[in-house]
């Protein structure tokens, strides 16, 4: 039945995408997203249903869409050259059957990426994807906010659907993002235009970011948690009530702490006694040969070229209390270890050249909201008001990735280049109306800018 309902659901949305191509766009990020096909025991297995969207989605807006307002950025010509050069690389990894296995998949995250702005020229296309985003996630978070209110969780215990532990259905990957879309679904909650914001929405979205709460808990995600530290500092960033915020804050935090399994919380504690922690210290010595191997190999690895690494491990445990306390050192070795951060994935794989592109990547996206909203902040028309805290929100949640993806190898996650696609789509169709209504250069003085019609 479960297999008869997603194919009934992705025949309707494809359907329907007939008559409005964009449908076939959110058909991909479904796909992407939740990947119905590993929850499917037999028939979507053997249907390329990812390859079947994308080829809609691009021969839909190729036949059907107005191309007229479809601007290619500068971030997107980044993209691209990132999207060559680790093509380039790839013939350098030294593991050539798992490199053109993430390559597989990461062209295809980077290319959609690319061509998803240049289909986002209108508000409602842009709230759309952001909805559909965050529904697709929530189709995984839900559920593991249910499971961990009932039955608890526990690292690498907790159930997301799926026993594939990849994508979203990773226990850190998932906590980060999470957290990530909660700025997004508070906008969502305030100036949503498809769901129009009552108190059946606000009830949903209330619920829906506690389980997004929850999730750092059932998967035990020592990344989720410092995801939800970021978040708070974030929320704190425009509060005008600062003070009540932090009490209010604190007092929920003393309030859910003996709630919390002790599984939770002794996992949570190794952040701080990391010498102790043996998937810690397997960390910092994985860095450390990324560092030595991107000298050697300043261009990267190639893809996987985490599998050469040899590493040795030591562990510290304090046999008492006090000062005066023993301590116990003990050595192990291991190998083949995962980057466990981005941003050394991106070194040991790309090398010094593909770490830049990515981070001006990165980087170039937090700059360009800041400038949004800036500029829209003190915007009253009530047609322009949702521009600022929309950038706010996406900034935000690019925060909130970069932090976690110092503790998770998530540099070519799709989600996230979805989200860096709405960026472009929200700054092309905002220069463009401005560009109608009288074109203003975009670090033009806000006072001397005309008012815009979105």
């Amino acid at each position: 039945m479960r297999e008869l309902a997603f194919i009934g659901f992705l025949a309707a949305l494809f359907g329907l995408g007939l008559k409005r191509p964009f449908l076939f766009i959110l058909a991909y990020v479904y796909v992407d997203i939740v990947s119905p096909q590993r929850l499917s025991y037999l028939l979507l297995n053997s249907v390329p249903i990812s390859m079947v969207a994308a080829g809609l989605a691009v021969l839909g807006w190729l036949a059907m869409d107005d191309k007229r307002n479809a601007r290619f950025a500068p971030r997107q010509a980044l993209m691209l050259i990132l999207l060559l050069y680790c093509g380039a690389t790839l013939g350098a990894s030294p593991f050539p059957l798992e490199a053109y296995a993430k390559w597989d998949w990461v062209w295809k995250a980077l290319a959609f990426a690319i061509f998803l702005p240049l289909t986002l020229h209108t508000r409602l296309r842009i709230e759309a994807l952001v909805l559909y985003m965050i529904l697709c996630a929530a189709s995984i978070i839900i559920v593991g906010g249910l499971k961990t209110a009932t039955a608890g969780g526990g690292y690498g215990v907790l159930n997301l659907m799926v026993s594939n532990n990849s994508g979203l259905y990773e226990s850190s990957t998932i906590a980060t993002v999470a957290i990530a879309i909660v700025p997004l679904i508070l906008w969502l909650m305030k100036y949503g235009t498809i769901y129009p914001p009552d108190w059946r929405v606000r009830l949903f979205s209330g619920a829906l970011i506690f389980a997004c709460l929850l999730i750092p808990i059932g998967t035990e995600a020592r990344t989720g948690l410092i995801c939800i530290a970021v978040l708070g500092l974030l929320l704190l960033r425009f509060n005008r009530r600062r003070f009540l915020y932090i009490g209010l804050a604190g007092a929920l935090g003393l309030i859910a702490l003996p709630l919390l399994p002790s599984s939770f919380t002794q996992r949570m504690d190794t952040i701080q006694g990391y010498k102790a922690d043996s998937s810690a210290n397997t960390r910092l010595a994985v860095w450390g040969w990324t560092w030595q191997f991107a000298k050697d190999h300043p261009f990267g690895g190639g893809f996987e070229s985490y599998r050469a690494n040899r590493l040795r491990i030591e562990n510290e445990t304090r046999l008492g209390v006090g000062i005066g306390a023993d301590v116990k050192k003990t050595v192990h070795f291991d190998a083949a270890r995962a980057f466990h951060s981005a941003y050394f994935e991106m070194l040991g794989e790309q090398g010094y050249p593909g770490l830049m592109l990515w981070l001006a990547i990165q980087l170039g996206g937090l700059f360009r909201m800041e400038v949004i909203r800036r500029r829209y902040r003190d915007r009253d028309r009530p047609d322009e008001l949702w521009v600022a805290p929309l950038a706010v929100g996406l900034q935000h949640a690019h925060i909130i990735y970069l932090i976690g993806a110092l503790f998770v190898g998530i540099a070519f996650q799709p989600f996230i280049f979805m989200l860096i696609g709405v960026q472009i789509g929200l700054s092309s169709y905002l220069q463009r109306r401005e560009k109608e209504a009288g074109f203003v250069p975009i670090f033009a003085k806000r006072k001397s800018a005309k008012q815009i019609v979105t």
